[in-house]
């Protein structure tokens, strides 16, 4: 990493008392814009998004990216296969204690939230969602299986439905990060996550037996939806199964096309690499347009 990126470290609670990890970056314009919280994608470190992060506090925005539970520097326990996390609790725990965190040490209202994947699949979780402005997702989408694209879907399918819970039952984990799908994840967000992936419907189908409560229908905040036309996950048919549980909110969707931006391939994960940064002005005129 380069050595002038300059953050804080910094630790927080959950509402269950667990400790948190975060890397909070502060804006070179104490006049700029609302504070951004970074919630990342699955098995996705917060490290991955510090150039992003740095590059947008020296646009004017005070940043706070985090891990979640059972992940990087959020893994409590000596082994992930320790760990008793829930993909949900991402949602209904941590990213809302990041947001307090944010809000609290800035002095604000409001942030605005930056998900990418299941940093913005699950922000209808959040019981303090009413403290988002607005939501920028980034190859957001719900993850049924049934959606995306070929060849991907093979794996996909194999993932869910037999590796995750073969490797689940044999070693106690989910070995992610030797076949380049993230960190290794803990037991039930492997599970979770898998099961999620298998049904119609993504996360909804847990709605009122595994998740007992969800926010969607009630979340107002707009969004702005980041797509890119190489991305196999979040396809259209992924991306409209998604939007539609948020009635409320106004939606936008911007396509990106590595071709026309004349950048390498963006596909799920690489919008936030340093090589794609051709892509970041784009989520930049986005959060000034809210500053109008």
């Amino acid at each position: 990493m380069d050595e002038t990126i300059n953050f804080e470290t910094v630790r927080f609670p959950a509402a269950d008392g667990f400790m948190l990890s975060g890397s909070y970056f502060p804006s070179s314009d104490p006049g700029g814009g609302r504070p951004v919280l970074i919630c990342p994608a699955t098995g996705i470190r917060q490290s991955f998004y510090y150039a992003f992060s740095h590059w947008l506090s020296e646009e004017g925005y005070s940043v706070l990216v985090f891990d979640y539970r059972g992940v990087g520097s959020s893994l409590a326990e000596s082994h992930v296969k320790k760990s008793k996390a829930r993909k949900q609790d991402w949602g209904e725990l941590d990213m809302p204690a990041a947001l307090e965190w944010l809000l609290s040490k800035t002095g604000t209202d409001q942030a605005i939230l930056i998900g990418h994947s299941a940093g913005a699949q699950l922000v209808g979780l959040m019981p303090n969602h009413e403290s988002i402005s607005h939501l920028v997702a980034v190859s957001a989408s719900s993850g049924y299986v049934g959606n995306i694209k070929y060849p991907t879907r093979l794996a996909a399918l194999f993932f869910t439905f037999v590796y995750i819970p073969l490797a689940v039952r044999c070693l106690g984990y989910a070995p992610a990060k030797w076949i380049g799908w993230g960190e290794d994840l803990p037991p039930m967000v492997a599970l979770q996550w898998a099961r999620w992936c298998r049904t119609p419907g993504y996360l909804e189908s847990d709605f009122g037996e595994g998740v007992e409560h969800d926010y969607y229908k009630k979340l107002t905040c707009s969004i702005t939806l980041f797509s890119a036309d190489d991305d196999p996950l979040a396809t259209k048919d992924n991306i409209r199964d998604w939007l539609r549980l948020m009635p409320l909110t106004a939606k936008e969707i911007v396509p990106l096309s590595p071709g026309a931006l004349g950048c390498g391939p963006i596909g799920h994960v690489n919008m936030f690499r340093p090589s794609r940064r051709k892509v970041w002005p784009l989520i930049l005129n986005d959060l000034q347009v809210q500053r109008l």
